[in-house]
């Protein structure tokens, strides 16, 4: 049985590495999927092996609640909550984690490196819970997404985590003293909730990915306290490439870390009345369906604004209609475009917009010159030029998709409100520049009739 246990957890970690090899590249995807399935089948069935678990009646009913749970939920979420839904898959396995430490440190007297190892899991894993359902309630609009800010918050934030920190050490060191530990618990999901009062929207694709490394993390840990080495692989994997997408985020917005969980980024400002009578060229859906049907190349920008409006399959709708007019579509997909990393990939898919014309940031920049006309659905800072010219700019350096340069832009918005930097975006204002407002599944419905009616 020991074999049995060992080689199903070798194999297994062996197809979490894969998995992760083959979900990096369009073409793979399902295969890591897949792989990735395969891998928890066998680590779930390698641990029922393990000598130590003899009593299967609660692990039965658990898995029979889980996926009673889970099946519904996973069939019958919209493909638009994909960001809530991560968020609050985070949640519930950085809970389990910090559960299974605190009945760990219960059973039986902890010391040394495997008390260490059960402070910090049972610290992770209680601000990843409630850090998790505070982005959920965020991303749901239960909560504000606005950043929430006072003075002197970073001060009293770190001296929170210092304290938890605090009570871990002593506890480590002084291992019967045992009232430290519901200390640290109590202040790990205090200091969640905290980190993320202070982030707004535009930061949630990052938050995401950080919570991703802070779960996966606690993972790790808990495989050190149980003494189970697919728990650390596993949890190093998935804290790793948490780590690893956070930077990459972080990058794509030309932010630090600390910049991102520290800096409040997001609030919005209260825009001057001079700002808000500036003009504007405004078009309707008919105007722009005839531009497109003229224009050799399109470029299509999605952000949030298309996700909030579950508008990915109008989107097919009309890149179906201008391909049979001769028409070239392309889409431009910024890193940090909608509310997890990602977002508006899946969006699109969903609507089975081939892959091969989607384009990352670095590939379709270049291409915006040549573009006829550049369609803009819900996006905002990511196209904003303040960040190439304006210096005083809280987004200025950070890298956007080059629409400016294009012939003609289009942009459906449903108001000239800014983003979630706080900002006006000069694109707006500029006369190659037509605003579309409205909804923008709305705006892209008539735009479909005027290029069906056209053809007839």
């Amino acid at each position: 049985m020991p074999v049995m246990v060992s080689f199903s957890y070798i194999a297994a970690a062996v197809l979490f590495v894969l998995a992760l090899k083959w979900m990096s590249a369009p073409a793979t995807a399902r295969r890591g999927v897949k792989a990735g399935e395969l891998g928890m089948l066998l680590a779930v069935a390698g641990t029922l092996l393990r000598h130590e678990v003899v009593d299967y009646e609660w692990i039965l009913a658990g898995f029979a609640l889980g996926s009673a749970i889970g099946i519904p939920l996973a069939y019958l979420m919209p493909m638009t909550a994909v960001p809530q839904r991560t968020a609050i898959s985070h949640a519930f396995g950085a809970l389990a984690a910090a559960l299974i430490g605190t009945a760990e440190f219960y059973k039986h007297p902890q010391h040394g490196f495997i008390l260490g190892a059960l402070v910090i899991e049972v610290l992770l894993g209680y601000l990843t819970f409630t850090g998790s359902l505070m982005a959920f309630g965020k991303l749901q609009e239960i909560l504000p997404g606005r950043p929430l800010v006072y003075k002197g918050q970073n001060i009293v934030n770190l001296s929170v985590f210092a304290a938890a920190a605090l009570a871990g050490i002593y506890l480590i060191a002084n291992p019967s003293a045992t009232w430290a530990f519901p200390v640290l618990s109590v202040l790990a999901l205090l200091f969640g909730i905290m980190l993320i009062v202070p982030i707004g929207g535009a930061d949630m694709p990052t938050v995401i990915a950080l919570l991703n490394s802070y779960a996966g993390l606690a993972a790790s840990f808990m495989g050190f306290a149980l003494d189970n080495y697919l728990l650390v692989i596993a949890g190093a994997l998935d804290g790793a490439s948490g780590l690893i997408l956070s930077i990459v985020m972080c990058r794509a917005m030309n932010r630090s870390f600390a910049n991102v969980l520290f800096g409040a980024f997001g609030q919005v400002r209260t825009q001057g009345g001079a700002a808000e009578k500036r003009p504007v060229r405004s078009a309707e859906p008919e105007e722009a369906a005839e531009i497109l049907e003229a224009a050799r190349l399109v470029i299509i920008v999605p952000g949030y604004g298309m996700a909030v409006a579950q508008a990915q399959y109008k989107i097919r709708e009309l890149y179906d209609r201008l391909t049979k007019l001769g028409v070239e579509v392309k889409f431009a997909i910024h890193p940090v475009a909608g509310r997890m990393p990602g977002h508006m990939n899946v969006l699109l898919a969903e609507a089975d917009i081939p892959y091969d014309r989607l384009s990352e940031l670095d590939e379709i920049n270049p291409e915006f010159a040549q573009a006829d006309a550049v369609l803009v659905v819900g996006a905002n800072d990511v196209v904003n030029p303040a960040a190439r010219t304006d210096s005083s700019s809280p987004i200025y350096g950070m890298p956007i998709l080059d629409a400016d340069k294009a012939r003609t832009v289009m942009v459906i918005k449903r108001s000239m409100n800014p983003g979630f930097a706080g900002i006006e975006n000069e694109l707006y204002y500029m006369n190659k520049t037509l605003m579309l407002f409205g909804d923008a599944k709305a705006v892209l419905s008539e735009m479909n009739k005027s290029l069906a009616a056209q053809r007839v």
